[in-house]
């Protein structure tokens, strides 16, 4: 152990990926970004390895690492646009396409080149209105459509995506595009197996990505080093803000920073009073250098000393708790999907 890494319980987190497999017929495996943490060559060799013919990333960027790492189809997630420069054209790429307008771009420049058609859902992110979709099928030309995509939000404001699915799974049916194939983001196993028993003529094909790679989380653990170790007495100034320690402690400087993912977070969305007032207050801490941060010491999250560097942090320990030593390992708790590790080890 040396720096910021990931250990893995490989069987353990085989089992889980495995389970969801045989739980969802016709898996596409996501893997995109930063691949969940564990990267995406990796993630493509564990794909190959379940025995799925097709897996979808994110971006055209992703697809000449996917088409060396799998053996199979590569679905890119993103639209197609004229104006892209890094579209890959083989035969094993799969490119969805969400306006009449690309659609028609694409046949007179490419013509046979594999295709989804995509629909608009209430995400209102890329994708064919369900009026368009007549004048997408006109405009197909030889393009081979492989499939219908719908990309849905994590959750509907009525509780599920059921409903938005097989209105969709209704529209496909009664148009003219050319497929019983529907591959279906964010729908849940128990959703999928209802709208393939209403649908029975459709072949629905979820695309999962988190609930795939990081449905067991006990079977991960970030760990890291512990680098280097400094008693401070309070009023003390330290780090490149020089910023006075509250008490007397020990400041350990620990592997991890900005470059790994730590510090950096998604924006949460607050639902009420109470959501953004603590929102507010979060804020104000951070502002003040209160930052908590996600290393665990003596079984508690332990605050900044200030904010992270870009491959270190810098966290205080009052001088009550017993500190770890320099070379000692600390837990961390991560967002996996921004997180970046200096190793990924099978265990």
């Amino acid at each position: 152990m040396s720096g910021f890494e990931l250990d893995v319980d490989a069987a353990r987190w085989r089992r889980s990926i495995s389970a969801v497999a045989e739980s969802r017929p016709g898996l596409v495996p996501v893997i995109k970004g930063n691949g969940y943490g564990f990267g995406r060559s990796l993630l493509a060799m564990e794909a190959s390895a379940i025995g799925v013919t097709t897996i979808s990333v994110g971006t055209y960027a992703e697809v000449p690492g996917a088409l060396a790492s799998f053996d199979g189809d590569v679905m890119v997630l993103t639209p197609w646009r004229p104006f892209f420069t890094d579209v890959v054209l083989d035969d094993r790429v799969i490119h969805t396409l969400g306006r009449v307008g690309d659609i028609a771009e694409l046949a007179a420049t490419a013509p046979g080149t594999r295709i989804l058609l995509e629909g608009e859902t209430s995400m209102s992110r890329h994708g064919l209105d369900r009026h368009e979709l007549a004048a997408a099928v006109a405009a197909l030309g030889d393009l081979r459509v492989e499939g219908f995509a719908i990309h849905l939000p994590l959750r509907s404001m009525s509780g599920g995506n059921l409903g938005e699915a097989e209105s969709w799974a209704a529209v496909l049916e009664t148009s003219q595009v050319e497929t019983t194939v529907l591959y279906v983001s964010h729908l849940t196993t128990a959703e999928v197996a209802a709208l393939s028993t209403r649908r029975p003529q459709l072949d629905i094909r979820p695309r999962v990505g988190t609930s795939l790679w990081l449905g067991d989380l006990g079977s991960l653990s970030v760990r890291a080093t512990v680098l280097d170790s400094h008693l401070v007495a309070k009023g003390e100034h330290i780090g490149y803000r020089q910023r006075a320690m509250p008490r007397d402690g020990t400041l350990l400087v620990i592997a991890g920073g900005t470059s790994h993912g730590i510090g950096l977070e998604a924006p949460k969305a607050s639902a009420g009073v109470v959501g953004r007032g603590k929102s507010l207050a979060k804020g104000g801490l951070e502002a003040a250098g209160l930052s908590l941060s996600p290393f665990t010491i003596a079984g508690k999250q332990r605050w900044f000393a200030e904010p992270p560097h870009m491959q270190a942090s810098m966290v205080f320990v009052p001088a009550s708790v017993t500190a770890p030593e320099v070379g000692d390992t600390v837990d961390v708790a991560v967002r996996f999907t921004t997180a970046t590790f200096d190793a990924v080890n099978l265990r």
